[in-house]
């Protein structure tokens, strides 16, 4: 029998597996979760679905179905953590094989154009600095294999591929490619002359450029990651955690949406590298010479990135808080039992659109904490949204002057707003 069971456990958690408990199957088990979650939101949205004993009343209706999607909406939320930790574990692989294809790339390249002019050393010390500097990110992504590969110290806290640090690792990379090169080819060199030429190669009146946008990115990376820390500790950005790193997010901001900063940088760095290179393959024996035009164009890109994470967010804020009347109400005060809708600005922090981020908004009214309550419409919610958001007011508030303040997904707390509660 424990045998049979042991068999069945292998093949439940075979390639074909949902239940998202293992890495073959996790993709599988979100992708169900999913699509139960949105079939589910899409009936409520319109009217079906509804037990007999709720649908009698609309604020228990609301209730009841508010409560069924957070709870399928987690989960989707613990499967898309499955799927996102079985993707990382398998990332480590896929960054190796590019590397390596990289190096297999170069050495093709390097074989079509010695036709008619030869091989030479150069080559070999490119060749070889290739396979080091492969070397080297092979035995990283081993070491990182749970974490992202080689792509490890280029994912953010908030579980995004950060573009500054993206940036400054391509810059680091290739400054120590180059640095390599010069290193095999002073080791092959077999005069004083040649060695004399190739350490002269290293001198900083050649390199400026290059060095001067190295160290600039670099420090943009650390200082980015300073600031954008400071900011989210003083509730002056919000900042929600991805499920997993995309290369969309290099382009874009937490909500995905292309952002400009972030491509003129990325855009203007990968040309500049691209000429970099382009400049070592034509002189291999120094430090590419960076033109001082170019060098100050990255730098104007880099200083105009740091401003955009310097204009980035802004805590969410409270404008009013009005009686949330339906048609037929008569206008009256706000009692205990009325719903209230709360207009402002931040509540939904970018990338918390999802249902399960949605479900963690509250709103404390007084010394009562009230959950925000999840309203389908076809393809998404009618609230909370960014701007507003529609909650009532339980009983146990006291009448009387009382605040209200919203507590987003983020865990980022509003202005308090005061207002009048009636019996």
């Amino acid at each position: 029998m424990a045998v049979q069971e042991a068999r069945g456990g292998v093949g439940a958690h075979g390639g074909g597996c949902t239940c998202g408990d293992c890495p073959h199957g996790a993709r599988a088990g979100h992708r169900q979760a999913v699509a139960a979650f949105l079939l589910k939101r899409d009936e409520f949205a319109a009217g079906r679905g509804l037990p007999v004993a709720v649908a009698h009343s609309a604020s228990a209706s609301r209730q009841w179905v508010s409560e069924e999607l957070t709870q399928s909406a987690e989960l989707v939320a613990e499967r898309g953590r499955a799927e996102g930790e079985a993707w990382l574990a398998r990332l480590w692989r896929w960054t190796a094989y590019t590397v390596w294809s990289a190096v297999v790339l170069l050495l093709l390249v390097q074989a079509l154009t010695a036709v008619g002019a030869g091989w030479s050393s150069a080559r070999t010390a490119g060749l070889l600095a290739a396979v080091l500097v492969a070397g080297a990110l092979t035995a990283a992504s081993w070491l990182h294999r749970g974490r992202g590969g080689a792509l490890a110290p280029v994912i953010g806290e908030d579980n995004r591929l950060s573009t500054s640090r993206a940036v400054a690792a391509g810059w680091v990379l290739f400054v120590a490619y180059a640095v390599l090169v010069l290193a095999g080819r002073l080791a092959a060199a077999s005069n004083q002359t040649e060695r004399d030429a190739l350490i002269s190669g290293l001198d900083l009146a050649r390199g400026a450029g290059v060095v001067t946008v190295l160290a600039v990115v670099c420090g943009i990376a650390v200082l980015v990651r300073r600031v954008v820390g400071l900011r989210v500790l003083g509730q002056r950005i919000q900042k929600v955690r991805a499920d997993r790193p995309r290369a969309a997010d290099l382009l874009t901001d937490d909500s995905g949406r292309g952002a400009f900063t972030d491509i003129q940088y990325v855009v203007i760095s990968a040309v500049a590298l691209a000429f970099a290179a382009v400049r070592l393959a034509r002189r291999p024996d120094q430090l590419p010479d960076l033109p001082w035009g170019l060098a100050v164009v990255v730098l104007v890109s880099a200083a105009t990135y740091l401003a955009g994470k310097y204009a980035d967010g802004g805590r969410p804020v409270v404008l009013s808080v009005v009686r949330a009347r339906e048609a037929g109400d008569l206008d009256a005060p706000i009692r205990t039992g009325d719903d209230i809708e709360i207009r402002g600005a931040g509540f939904v922090p970018p990338g918390a659109q999802g249902a399960d981020r949605l479900a963690r908004m509250r709103v404390r009214i007084g010394a009562v904490n009230v959950h925000v309550p999840l309203v389908p419409v076809t393809g998404g919610f009618s609230n909370p949204t960014d701007t507003a958001l529609t909650v009532p007011v339980p009983a146990d508030v006291e009448p009387g002057r009382v605040e209200v303040q919203v507590v987003t997904a983020a865990g980022v707390e509003t202005n308090r707003y005061t207002i009048d509660v009636t019996e």
